[in-house]
C-alpha cells in the first residue's frame, strides 16, 4: 500500500506512484551493424520531492560480474524476445498497463535477464559465424589427433577416421566455449570482464506535468513569482487532463557524457510513455540521435525500457530492467 508523502503538490499527484527508491536488475541489449552487445547490469533510481510541484529523478546502475553469456554475437534478439513475452504477461495480469507495440523490448527482461542474455551470448549462429562450427572444428580436430605428413589419414583407416570425427566433434563443443569468451573480449574492453560490480552510467532530471508557467510560478532564474501558485487543488490538476484522460508531462534528463534530453509524453494511470522532442549534445558526446521510454507499474513492480537511436543507427531496443520498491 503506498501512501502519498505529506507536503505533496497537487500537481504531483498523477506521478506519485514513482516516489520512492526502486532497485533491481535488467538487460543491455543493442545491435550495432551486424553486432549486439548484451550485458546484464544492477538499478538503483531515486524520484523524490521538495515541495516544488516537479518531481527530482536520479538513476546510478553497475555493470554485474561478466559471465559466458555476455557476448557480442550477430543477428541475435533473445533478450527482446523475452521481455516482450514477459510484459505481455504481466499485462494480462494488470490490465490498466498494456503492452505498448512500439515497446517490443519491456521492463520484464530484468526479470528474464538470464536467459536472454545466455540465449543471446551463446547460440550456435553466433559461434558459427566465428569459423567454428562443427565441421570446421571437426577437422581442425582431425588434424589435432596425430595425423602428420606420413598421410595416417590417407591410409583409409576407418578406425582412425572415425576416432578423429569424434575428436573433432569434442573439440567443437570445447570450442564454442572460447569462441563464446573471445567474441566477448573482442567488443567489451578488458575493464568490463571483471568478477566485480563495474559503474556504469547515472542521469538526473526533473519530471512534471506540461502546463504553461504562470506569474505564481518562481523563475526564470531565482526570481520568485509574484502571484499566488496556480493548481494548488484536486479540481484545479484535473483541468490539465487530455483527451485521453491522462495528463500530458516534460521530462528533462541530463547524462555526464554531454548529452540532456527533453521528453514529452504523458502519464495515464500506472503507465508513462515519453519521446524525445528534443536532444542537445556537446562537441565531444557520442552520436545520439533520439529516444523513447516506458514506465510501468505492474505487481507492485516498476518496469522500464528504453530504445534509443545512437552510433548511427535507427531507433531499435537498448535496455530494461524490473525494479523493486526499497525505500
Amino acid at each position: 500500500m503506498f501512501d502519498l508523502p505529506v507536503g505533496l503538490p497537487s500537481e504531483l499527484v498523477p506521478l506519485s506512484w514513482l516516489i520512492g527508491v526502486w532497485e533491481g536488475s535488467g538487460v543491455l541489449e543493442y545491435k550495432i551493424g551486424d553486432e549486439s552487445v548484451s550485458r546484464t547490469f544492477g538499478h538503483r533510481i531515486s524520484f523524490s520531492h521538495d515541495g516544488l510541484p516537479h518531481l527530482n529523478y536520479s538513476s546510478y546502475t553497475w555493470l554485474e560480474p561478466a559471465g559466458p553469456s555476455d557476448t557480442a554475437a550477430p543477428e541475435t534478439d533473445a533478450a527482446g524476445t523475452d521481455a516482450a513475452a514477459g510484459m505481455d504477461a504481466a499485462s494480462e495480469a494488470d490490465a490498466s498497463l498494456p503492452t505498448p507495440p512500439s515497446a517490443r523490448t519491456d521492463a520484464s527482461a530484468g526479470t528474464h535477464a538470464a536467459s536472454g542474455t545466455a540465449a543471446s551470448g551463446t547460440d550456435a549462429s553466433g559461434t558459427d559465424a566465428s569459423g567454428t562450427d562443427a565441421s570446421g572444428t571437426a577437422a581442425a580436430g582431425t588434424a589435432a589427433s596425430g595425423t602428420d605428413a606420413s598421410g595416417t589419414d590417407a591410409s583409409g583407416t576407418d578406425g582412425t577416421a572415425g576416432t578423429d570425427a569424434s575428436a573433432g566433434t569434442h573439440a567443437a563443443s570445447g570450442t564454442h566455449a572460447a569462441a563464446s569468451a573471445e567474441a566477448r573480449a573482442s567488443i567489451l574492453p578488458p575493464e568490463m570482464l571483471s568478477d566485480e560490480r563495474i559503474p556504469l552510467v547515472t542521469e538526473t532530471g526533473y519530471w512534471r506535468l506540461s502546463r504553461h508557467q504562470g506569474d505564481g510560478d518562481p523563475g526564470p532564474g531565482m526570481l520568485p513569482g509574484t502571484g499566488e501558485r496556480p493548481f494548488t487543488s484536486a479540481a484545479a490538476v484535473e483541468t490539465l487532463r487530455n483527451r485521453d484522460g491522462g495528463f500530458d508531462i516534460e521530462v528533462t534528463l541530463v547524462h555526464p557524457g554531454g548529452v540532456a534530453e527533453l521528453y514529452l509524453g504523458q502519464v495515464k494511470g500506472p503507465r508513462i510513455d515519453l519521446a524525445t522532442d528534443a536532444v542537445l549534445r556537446t562537441a565531444g558526446a557520442k552520436p545520439y540521435a533520439a529516444a523513447t521510454r516506458l514506465y510501468g507499474l505492474v505487481d507492485n513492480h516498476l518496469l522500464w525500457a528504453w530504445d534509443i537511436a545512437a552510433l548511427g543507427q535507427d531507433l531499435r531496443t537498448h535496455a530494461s530492467g524490473r525494479l523493486a520498491r526499497v525505500e
